[in-house]
């Protein structure tokens, strides 16, 4: 039922995943957590648990399976133990139900998230994107495995063609915050769409889907404010 290769998983190991519709639209993003020989956890947000229950019921068949909903605390520790996450930009990790006090601020986490160019439900993910738009193929979808909903226009995607847009990292002049969905242009035409935007040092970082036409060295346009492409990993 999902993207990644689970079955493959030791116990106390995690592996990213998705649960995609037919036509390889992404009902949720899971990391999957396997517990014991014939327990795995899939962890959600927090709004998509009842929707990836119905899901995974729906196309349970004669499976002698047990679903059954359950809430946990999660929290991103960096350089320490947990379930490894390539979130942030940098060494981190996801722990469950532990008793800790954050540290880093949820702004600042959602600032790596943008810096590092990581789609996150409900501003990069939803049902207009498909996996390798988002940069979803990498790190949660396996080309070896069996099927899955969705497997054949991801594969095809893969094998035959390339996805028309991708995520970028753009830094805005100025102090404000554009819009969800604020278009970008260049040279007169709309070329791209903002999904996520933060307030740094060095002006308003954002995350948004661009052409993949559209050169990564030049400057796009919000509004009047220019739009500098910029790659944080180098």
């Amino acid at each position: 039922m999902v993207s990644n290769d689970v079955a493959s998983l030791e116990p106390g190991d995690a592996c990213e995943a998705l649960l995609l519709t037919a036509k390889a639209r992404v009902i949720a993003p899971l990391v999957v957590l396997r517990r014991g020989g014939e327990d795995f956890l899939l962890l959600t947000e927090p709004d998509l648990g009842e929707r990836v229950l119905a899901e995974l019921v729906r196309f349970r068949f004669a499976a002698k399976a047990e679903l059954e909903l359950e809430e946990h605390t999660s929290h991103v520790v960096f350089g320490g133990d947990g379930m490894p996450t390539a979130d942030y930009g940098e060494p981190a990790a996801e722990v469950l139900d532990a008793d800790l006090e954050p540290n880093v601020a949820t702004a600042e986490l959602e600032l790596l998230r943008i810096r590092a160019g990581t789609a996150t439900w409900g501003k990069e993910i939803d049902d207009r994107v498909l996996p390798a738009e988002a940069g979803l193929t990498d790190r949660a979808v396996s080309f070896t495995k069996g099927c899955y909903p969705g497997q054949e226009p991801i594969a095809r995607l893969h094998y035959r063609g390339r996805a028309n847009r991708g995520l970028r990292v753009l830094v805005l002049e100025g102090d404000e915050l554009p819009a969800y969905d604020a278009e970008l242009e260049l040279e007169g035409k709309v070329v791209g769409r903002v999904t996520s935007a933060a307030t740094a040092p060095e002006g308003v970082v954002a995350l948004a889907y661009v052409r993949r036409e559209v050169p990564e060295d030049v400057d796009l346009l919000w509004g009047q404010a220019p739009a500098r492409q910029i790659d944080y990993s180098t």
